[in-house]
């Protein structure tokens, strides 16, 4: 009897093997591979031309030399039945981004938007950065104002130039999550106070010139200016100076990516979907 269990387990041997060796491959298919060499931008998605591509790894890699923050691009063509926050997480462990001990790394992992599948946005953050990019900053503000009109409009390139800069001003110091928020907010109120009252001043001026006999109110230069005008007032300032903030910039000049340090995330981090 026992010789026969004996038997039995041998014989089941080559198929217990068989169900790891799946097992090992289909996570590996699910999670890509560390890149060799080490990129910080790597688009599997394919979503980024070269050029566009080359500026952020550029870039990316110029403020990781500067400050040993490493903020990394994944853009996947599907996240294989994982929440995209539990994707990031895992990828992002997997790689070790960020450097070991400080834990400063971001991924900013993109599922593009197709015919069949709505797209997805999840900003991962590592355990040392999650004091000076909160989840709610990341969600409310960095997500819905620097990612997601430009990945709306099949424009992930823009989002991608957009976030970043506020993630790298943030993680630098430059400014606060509260000071981000705040100068964020300012271009949602619309035409704002000023706005209102210039718009009734030029309401007052066109109906008094056409109890003047104007010939034509579009025929008033003041007319289209103070138009103008208003449409810059009510624009939001987004992709701008950021008033007293400089919003990033881009173009540092970096060298070659040296490879991830091994840092760790706890499921800081934030996400959207369009």
């Amino acid at each position: 009897m026992k010789n026969k269990r004996i038997y039995r387990s041998i014989k089941l041997l080559p198929l217990i093997l068989a169900i790891f060796i799946f097992t090992g491959l289909s996570a590996q298919e699910e999670f890509p591979a560390r890149p060799v060499p080490p990129r910080l931008v790597n688009d599997f998605a394919g979503v980024l031309t070269p050029q566009s591509r080359a500026y952020l790894e550029n870039k990316l890699d110029g403020f990781n030399q500067k400050t040993s923050t490493q903020i990394a691009i994944v853009t996947v063509k599907s996240l294989s039945g994982y929440d995209k926050a539990d994707y990031a997480v895992k990828l992002a462990e997997k790689w070790g981004i960020g450097q070991k001990g400080k834990n400063n790394g971001i991924l900013i992992l993109v599922k593009p938007k197709t015919a069949a599948e709505r797209g997805e946005v999840f900003v991962a953050i590592g355990y040392g950065l999650e004091g000076v990019v909160p989840d709610i900053v990341a969600r409310q503000t960095i997500i819905a104002n620097e990612f997601l009109p430009a990945f709306k409009e099949g424009d992930y390139f823009t989002g991608l130039e957009h976030g970043t800069n506020v993630l790298m001003s943030l993680t630098a110091g430059e400014y606060t999550a509260d000071q981000y928020v705040k100068q964020a907010n300012k271009g949602k109120g619309g035409i704002g106070g000023l706005g209102i009252i210039i718009f009734f001043f030029v309401m007052i001026v066109i109906f008094s010139r056409s109890r003047s006999q104007y010939r034509s109110i579009g025929s008033s230069p003041g007319f289209w200016g103070s138009l103008f005008l208003m449409n810059m007032l009510g624009g939001g300032g987004r992709g701008g100076s950021w008033d007293d903030f400089s919003g990033g910039g881009g173009g540092s000049s970096g060298g070659d990516f040296g490879g991830f340090g091994g840092g760790s995330f706890g499921g800081g981090g934030a996400g959207g979907s369009w």
